[in-house]
């Protein structure tokens, strides 16, 4: 009986376009770049390319992935949104409105943080510096706009980091071995303890 056929991993996409397009975005907030690589990026391969590779990992039974890949890319589509409702005039956002867009999305970060934690250490890394990055800009939206470029710079080392463990995904399968060790869980589980249970013994 012939074999299965071998699958893809979604998360070589959905990583590619995580990390490009957050660095893209961090470029334009380093003042390196204007905002149409964003809009297009956030709207094709940040958005919608990242959104049907959470769907396929929904079909592997990852619930982590389908939730981080379809969430994030909602995030692109819905930042380049609100872009493009602010250029035509319709539905303006202030910098206040952004402030608590960013916010709710950075209490869901959180909680995939947690979760993320148990992962990998890259896993953990790559969150880790997502949650700092959004706190930045969290601040810089509200009163402290020193912290967009120090924020930038954490969400720069994010981009790296998911790029590192799509790179981990894509040589594993190329090389056959585990080219970039992606490091192990921050948090493990305690081993379950068990109760020693006295040797049964025959009566005379």
């Amino acid at each position: 009986m012939a074999g299965e056929a071998k699958m893809g991993n979604p998360a070589v996409v959905g990583l590619a376009g995580f990390g490009l397009t957050t660095l893209i975005l961090q470029i334009h907030n380093l003042g390196w770049c204007g905002m149409g690589p964003i809009v297009a990026l956030g709207l094709m391969f940040g958005g919608l390319a990242q959104m049907i590779a959470g769907y396929q990992e929904f079909k592997c039974g990852n619930n982590f992935g389908y939730s981080a890949f379809v969430s994030y890319g909602a995030f692109w589509i819905s930042l380049c949104v609100m872009l493009l409702l602010n250029h035509f005039g319709i539905y303006k956002s202030s910098g206040t409105d952004i402030g608590w867009f960013l916010v709710v999305w950075t209490l869901y970060t959180a909680i995939m943080w947690v979760a993320a934690l148990r992962i990998h250490g890259a896993m953990a890394s790559t969150f880790t510096l997502l949650l700092i990055g959004f706190i930045g800009l969290d601040l810089a939206h509200f009163g402290f706009p020193g912290m967009t470029k120090p924020a930038a710079v954490v969400l720069i080392l994010c981009a790296l980091n998911a790029w590192y463990m799509m790179a981990h995904v894509i040589f594993m399968d190329v090389f056959g071995r585990d080219v970039l060790p992606v490091g192990k869980p921050w948090i493990t589980p305690k081993p379950k303890q068990v109760d020693s249970v006295p040797p049964v013994t025959e009566s005379a």
